[in-house]
């Protein structure tokens, strides 16, 4: 195992810096850096967050506009002869989206930047809901039927918009396979935690990571991770249909309780929000440009809005209409951060322990700031009970996102190759990684250091499905235009965009 870890080390040494350097230009050169507000965003933030308003204003406030027919789409009861429906394809891409970046993405950004963090993390989804309508459109678009399952996303379109070239969805796919192998191992061991987490208020026992408690719950974590792999994607979305909405509605109901009992320091919550987002807490630091690339960056990160990470549960969707998936990929971004990251929000803010001692606040693990939140909010008699059913929600909110890419990298998968033994293999894959990050952080290796991978497969894929999104941004206004004007009128890809698609040359 030393053997191992001495060659990731090696390997992280170059790949860290590369992934720092990608994520981070031109904040990295000095000229650029000190420009005022300017200089605090990476060229990425400002392409994810620019397009998304490019695509805004383009589609003329779409994530407002049909934001209710988009409601009435997602609960209409759908009868599919192939693929899933609308809403199975949102509980699919919310088992990814609705992580731990829910809790320790809100908790680090506000515990960074102060309360106002929140403000912009909900200013960056709303803009990030256009460019999530625009990808999940072009996912449905450029679709392909593999027996009884659609297929689609990054990969698919990525390739069709390039002129057929199937390197390019190749590469994609490749981008994607390795953006999950290395987050995989993080969530699988965050579902541990979980688990280990609700142990611990269970029995009273605070269990030593090297323990029996979690080699056994680790074995339980990689058979489950096995069982759902091997099932297909049609398992893996049956199983989030059944928990996402099970976890989302625990955690609401939860955090609403802690928000009725400390009713009094709702206006609180709201007045530092607000006057934060303009005015920064100098106790944060006092500038103005953390607090917004905190908010900025942590709610792009939380819901992957134009990183083409969840485009394929859009793709699986067999939906009326391209568009239709559209709005629920938009309606994705807004549960995910106008809902889920708020109640996380309302838990850090009201309790704002930085004004008892801030320097322990600031020293506390990220995922203790939120816990050690909760607690100062609950009553005694509730806090074991409180405690529990957010841990259950962490450990579920981590084992849907590990399923989630297990998922999407066998959909990614079948655009390189159909073959039962390659796709047979990804799924090991992604089993053998699941299992490697577990035990690793058992063993005591820095599982963080695994972060350098993801960030590398995150920024690969950004560039990428943005690129792509600008390219097929033609199609999406067409379509939206069609969808607007003549809702019950059969999408004819040849009719509506100029081109003919796999399936949509003769949708009836």
């Amino acid at each position: 195992m030393d053997a191992i870890f001495n060659v990731i080390d090696i390997i992280v040494a170059i790949i860290g810096p590369l992934s720092d350097f990608l994520w981070e230009f031109p904040t990295n050169f000095e000229w650029y850096a000190n420009i005022p507000v300017l200089g605090e965003f990476s060229f990425s933030t400002i392409l994810l967050v620019g397009s998304g308003i490019y695509f805004t204003f383009r589609l003329k406030g779409i994530q407002v506009t049909l934001f209710q027919r988009g409601l009435r789409v997602m609960t209409k009861s759908y009868k599919t002869k192939y693929g899933i429906s609308p809403l199975a394809a949102f509980l699919l891409s919310s088992g990814i989206r609705v992580g731990p970046g829910n809790i320790l993405g809100v908790t680090g950004a506000i515990a960074t930047g102060g309360p106002g963090a929140l403000f912009w993390m909900w200013v960056s989804a709303f803009f990030g809901m256009a460019t999530a309508y625009t990808e999940s459109t072009l996912a449905q678009i450029f679709k392909e039927r593999r027996g009884t399952e659609y297929v689609g996303g990054l990969p698919y379109y990525a390739k069709t918009l390039c002129h057929d070239r199937v390197w390019v969805g190749i590469l994609a796919a490749g981008a994607y396979i390795l953006y999950s192998v290395c987050g995989i191992p993080v969530d699988s061991f965050n579902t541990v935690t979980g688990i280990a987490a609700v142990g611990r208020l269970v029995t009273g026992v605070n269990f030593p990571v090297q323990s029996e408690f979690y080699y056994y719950a680790s074995a339980f974590v990689v058979a489950l991770v096995a069982f759902m792999a091997f099932g297909g994607v049609k398992r893996v979305t049956k199983a989030c249909e059944f928990m996402v909405p099970i976890m989302a509605c625990v955690y609401f109901a939860t955090v609403i309780a802690l928000v009725l009992y400390n009713a009094d320091s709702v206006s609180y919550f709201f007045h530092a929000v607000f006057a934060g987002a303009f005015t920064p807490d100098a106790m944060f630091g006092g500038a103005f440009g953390v607090m917004l690339v905190q908010g900025v960056k942590r709610g792009l990160m939380s819901n992957e809005a134009g990183q083409g990470t969840i485009t394929m549960a859009a793709g699986a969707s067999d939906a009326k209409h391209p568009c239709e998936q559209g709005l629920i990929g938009a309606i994705g971004v807004f549960f995910d951060t106008h809902i889920i990251c708020t109640l996380t929000g309302f838990i850090i803010i009201m309790a704002h322990r930085w004004t008892e001692n801030f320097a322990a606040f600031q020293s506390e693990e990220t995922y203790s700031k939120f816990l050690n939140s909760v607690s100062a909010l609950t009553p005694g008699f509730m806090e074991s009970i409180i405690l529990l059913l957010i841990s259950v929600c962490f450990a579920l909110f981590a084992y849907t996102s590990v399923i989630g890419m297990v998922a999407f990298s066998e959909v990614s998968a079948k655009r390189i190759s159909d073959h039962k033994w390659f796709i047979q293999l990804v799924r090991l894959m992604c089993v053998v990684v699941s299992a490697f990050g577990i035990m690793s952080s058992i063993a005591g290796y820095d599982l963080s250091r695994m972060w350098a991978f993801e960030d590398l497969g995150n920024i690969t894929i950004v560039y990428v499905n943005i690129l792509m999104l600008y390219l097929g941004f033609k199609y999406v206004i067409k379509a939206t235009n069609h969808y607007k004007k003549k809702e019950k009128d059969t999408f004819s890809s040849m009719d509506v965009i100029g081109i003919d698609t796999p399936c949509w040359k003769n949708k009836e």
